[in-house]
């Protein structure tokens, strides 16, 4: 619940809230819970004008829980804060890919925090979605099709494919038990249960599906902007529009794994066949021979 002089406007009907009226380098305890739960009723939260100090970024986020630094990706300016990830857009590595972060691990990201240091005039926007809104959007049929599936997942954008997990393809929030549609064209990259041309057809439908407009909020920066996000049960997106620096940084907090109903089907690995497509079927295999071996150690 806000505090008394915070002011909440809500942004979009599927997510998304900016909240004026407090300096979040300043919050006590009760007031930070305040603010978790307000991120836990609107998924992603802005508070603009906040120009947060490094170091007070990070004390802010570590009482949501541990921090962590990019797992694949370097920054070479975070020797102080360790925690702390910087992303100049001069650089390259714009997130221009609809993407849940860090799905390629066993337990994902939390959430993320994130401070706007420098953004263009015109340009640069955000967008998120909600994956809440995205299983409850779909078809009966199709509902009760995917809480049956499970999807195995990598870091093959960060040139990193051994790292992989496989999660529900429907997430189940343990606090309100709402459902998710948990994929992302970003890491997604094949259906556990299915044959690959199937798991293929189906990713495709349901990775474009979570991208609807109805489904998401569009946030233009200014500097000085902070912003949370839920990255359990959202995605988001960096519009690619602008010319000039956009530099932000980020501080992760670290998640849990994710919880779904059981896979209703065994796992369906087609094996190899040469193309890209069979690809993942061999990563699928070795993924799986992988996990009874571990489990076998135990």
């Amino acid at each position: 619940m806000a505090q008394k002089n915070w002011q909440v406007r809500r942004l979009a009907a599927a997510l998304g809230a900016e909240i004026t009226g407090v300096t979040l380098a300043d919050t006590d305890d009760s007031e930070k819970a305040a603010i978790r739960d307000l991120l836990h009723e609107h998924k992603v939260i802005f508070f603009p004008g906040q120009h947060m100090a490094a170091g007070d970024h990070v004390e802010f986020g570590r009482f949501f829980g541990p921090l962590e630094g990019h797992p694949n990706l370097k920054d070479r300016n975070a020797a102080e804060h360790p925690e702390l990830f910087r992303l100049e857009a001069s650089s390259g590595g714009i997130a221009d890919e609809w993407h849940t972060d860090l799905t390629f691990q066993a337990q994902p990201a939390l959430m993320s925090i994130l401070n706007m240091k420098k953004c263009p005039d015109v340009g640069g926007d955000t967008m998120w979605t909600s994956l809440f809104a995205a299983y409850e959007g779909l078809s009966p049929p199709l509902k009760e099709m995917c809480d049956g599936l499970s999807a195995l997942h990598d870091a093959h954008p960060h040139d990193r494919s051994d790292r992989m997990a496989i999660h529900p393809l429907v997430r189940i929030d343990p606090e309100s038990g709402r459902k998710a549609l948990y994929v992302n064209e970003h890491f997604t990259r094949r259906i556990v249960e299915m044959r690959a041309q199937e798991s293929d057809l189906l990713l495709g439908y349901l990775t474009k599906w979570v991208q609807q407009p109805a489904f998401t909020v569009r946030y233009n920066w200014t500097e000085g902007t902070i912003c949370m996000w839920d990255n359990r049960y959202t995605q988001h997106y960096v519009v690619n529009d602008f010319v000039g620096e956009r530099v932000i940084e980020r501080v992760t907090v670290m998640g849990d794994r994710p919880v779904g109903n059981r896979p209703r089907w065994a796992p369906w690995p087609d094996g190899g066949r040469g193309s890209a497509m069979y690809r993942h079927d061999r990563q699928l295999s070795r993924f799986l021979r992988s996990q009874a071996s571990e489990e076998a150690a135990e």
